[in-house]
């Protein structure tokens, strides 16, 4: 089979049109490795594609084509390989499924056969209608960078404790919850390692958040020297990574081995419980701690037995020398979900009515856990990245590996479930970062320049499928970002699902650079001014944003005068709105009046930061995913014109007026 006819089958598009206009054709050897590195795809006979059912009503299913009627269909629970267990069966004689009230929600096969004996089997998801929606008409929500927050008592980072103490400072500024970048396990080369959007999991939580000092097994006496190292490592104004996390993996060490001694029945029988529900996956992701520790390389460089997740090999692992060693991966996981679990249940106590809002990131690096544990679903030797375009003009190669198709479907898209509940778990809302990836990944192999990519095909409503079932199960909010080139009916395709918007008003302008008004901005959408990737208001209105990035020889994407026109613009649209002023409360003001349900607010905005939090393009340039906060957690407060900030947000205040 010729490489264009192997392209269509597995929904490669190695032909576009790029945002400069200019036509893409990806070259044949560069093509050749895509289609080498996905996994062989389905082509199914009876039906286009994975089978979704989105129970309300009565759902049925077109078929493809019915072949020799009558055509039989049975629904079995995915993963039960010996006696399935059978949940709806039945045959017709016409190309539709009329689906029978009160299929189970969940991940299941359908298997079809006809009257000449031909089977195949399908990927069926069946889900609610919409995604979860909240409960609430508009609310506001604190954005923070975990990891920057200064308290008095921290280890050199922002953790889980001070995560508390934002909720609580939220609370006090009328918020309905905080938003976080996300909180995903990263690997340990500090300082390269610290892009929260650059995982080694995104099943699992980053143990750097723990605050040591609140498990109970800790005790000052046994690491003697924290407090004064703590105290060194709270100076400056970057977290300093290294130190900091030599220290706290000493602080976790010290306090794995007291529970192992001390534990009372109470606590062992949580952990217990803990690696049960997380099961098999925790033990798994435990194993590979201790092997990538063990070895040097990447995974694919270990020796053969512990090149694959063979649960056989992990239980032999679990059993020997390094049993100490794998509990204490699962003791540091136990503990992060915990204490974060205990944010999510002080901001129920305190009624917001999102409490936490999380940042999903689109791949996992390729020599991580995820890439091991599911080496069909997730091509390694490929990255998501983005095709060339007026700033990037030779593409993007984001380094991550992402999902594919193929793979997804052999599984009943369970892995793909899996990563959204590990961040909904604790979550009112999460954000999926380029949402665009849902319906088609641009993908770059591996030694090939980012603009000899392809875009390939997902399963978008099966997709989309998972991410409402999930949702409902929750009762989580999801939003996409779904910012950049979107592709014609997208966004109506995800309102349909109840997936909602991100609307980012620095981009909301005009061809003529106007900023559009109010009315604009969509109902289920998430509003704000700008993003981690974007400069900070003071930053814009200063242009010290231009200046740092002429400095760091970057193309800004416009000049002194554009930006200029920009802050007319900005008060023109807000006179419009009949406000005078253009401080930030100004622009608040406006955004709270937008119909969109949850506006996000930057703290680095109250605080008046000039500097953003990353620079795209950017490695060691510039101090990426490393500044702290200006302010301790205790003096924020008084640090802002909370009168103003009130003013501002009160048609969507916790504290304001309804």
């Amino acid at each position: 089979m010729d490489l264009l006819a192997q392209a269509q089958i597995k929904g490669v598009q190695s032909e576009f049109t790029d945002a400069l206009g200019k036509l893409r054709v990806t070259a044949p050897e560069a093509l050749k490795s895509i289609l080498d590195a996905l996994p062989e795809k389905r082509v199914y006979r009876f039906v286009s594609g994975p089978v979704v059912v989105r129970a309300l009503g009565h759902p049925r299913t077109e078929l493809a084509a019915i072949g020799a009627a009558p055509l039989q269909w049975k629904v079995t629970v995915s993963g039960q390989i010996s006696e399935p267990n059978v949940i709806a069966q039945g045959e017709t004689r016409e190309p539709v499924i009329a689906w029978p009230a009160g299929l189970p929600l969940g991940y299941h096969r359908l298997t079809l056969t006809d009257a000449k004996g031909t089977t195949e089997e399908v990927p069926m998801i069946v889900a609610p209608e919409r995604a979860f929606g909240g409960d609430f008409d508009r609310g506001w929500l604190l954005a923070v960078q975990l990891y920057g927050v200064r308290s008095d008592r921290n280890w050199g980072i922002g953790d889980f404790t001070d995560l508390a103490g934002l909720v609580r400072l939220a609370k006090q500024l009328g918020a309905d919850g905080v938003g976080l970048n996300p909180l995903h396990v990263l690997f340990d080369n500090y300082p390269t390692d610290c892009s929260p959007y650059s995982p080694n999991s995104r099943l699992f939580l980053n143990p750097l958040y723990i605050d040591v000092e609140a498990i109970p097994e800790f005790s000052a006496d046994l690491v003697p020297d924290a407090a004064a190292t703590a105290e060194r490592l709270r100076e400056g104004d970057r977290v300093p990574y290294a130190d900091m996390a030599a220290l706290k993996w000493l602080g976790l060490r010290a306090a794995f081995d007291s529970f192992v001694k001390s534990a009372s029945g109470v606590r062992r029988n949580q952990f217990d419980a803990f690696r049960a529900e997380r099961a098999p996956l925790l033990s798994r992701f435990a194993c590979f701690e201790v092997l990538r520790h063990r070895f040097t390389g990447p995974w694919w460089e270990w020796p053969v037995e512990w090149q694959q997740p063979i649960d056989a090999k992990c239980a032999e692992l679990r059993s020997g020398p390094d049993k100490h060693e794998v509990e204490f991966v699962e003791f540091a996981q136990w503990t992060a979900d915990s204490q974060l679990h205990a944010a999510k249940e002080l901001a129920g106590e305190l009624g917001m009515r999102v409490g936490l809002y999380l940042d999903v990131a689109v791949g996992v690096q390729s020599n991580g856990f995820d890439a091991w544990n599911e080496q069909t679903a997730i091509s390694r030797h490929l990255a998501v990245g983005a095709p060339p375009d007026v700033l990037n003009t030779v593409g993007q190669d984001w380094g991550l590996a992402g999902f594919n198709a193929g793979g997804l479907e052999a599984q009943s898209f369970v892995p793909f479930a899996d990563m959204l509940a590990a961040s909904m778990r604790h979550a009112g809302a999460i954000r999926l970062d380029h949402v665009l990836g849902l319906k088609r990944l641009y993908l770059v192999p591996r030694g090939f320049r980012p603009d000899n990519g392809a875009y390939v095909q997902m399963p978008f409503e099966a997709l989309l499928g998972a991410v409402v079932r999930e949702s409902a199960a929750h009762k989580c909010i999801v939003i996409g970002e779904d910012l950049g080139t979107v592709p014609e009916g997208f966004r109506e395709t995800m309102q349909d699902f109840g997936i909602w918007s991100y609307l980012v008003m620095m981009f909301e302008r005009d061809d003529a650079g106007h900023f559009r008004n109010i009315d604009h901005y969509r109902p289920n959408a998430l509003v704000t001014l700008n993003t981690h990737d974007l400069c900070t208001y003071a930053g814009w209105r200063s242009f010290s944003d231009l200046r740092m990035k002429l400095s760091l020889g970057l193309d800004p994407g416009e000049d002194e005068q554009a930006r200029w026109d920009a802050l007319g613009a900005l008060d023109e649209i807000l006179r419009q709105n009949g406000i005078d002023a253009n401080d930030l409360y100004s622009v608040l003001a406006f955004l709270s009046r937008t119909p969109s349900r949850l506006l996000a607010v930057s703290l680095e905005d109250l605080l008046g930061v000039i500097d953003q939090p990353n620079i795209p393009g950017t490695i060691d340039e510039h101090p990426n995913w490393r500044q702290r906060l200006p302010v301790m957690l205790d003096k924020i407060a008084a640090k802002v014109d909370l009168a103003a900030l009130k003013a501002a947000t009160r048609e969507r205040s916790l504290t304001g007026v309804r």
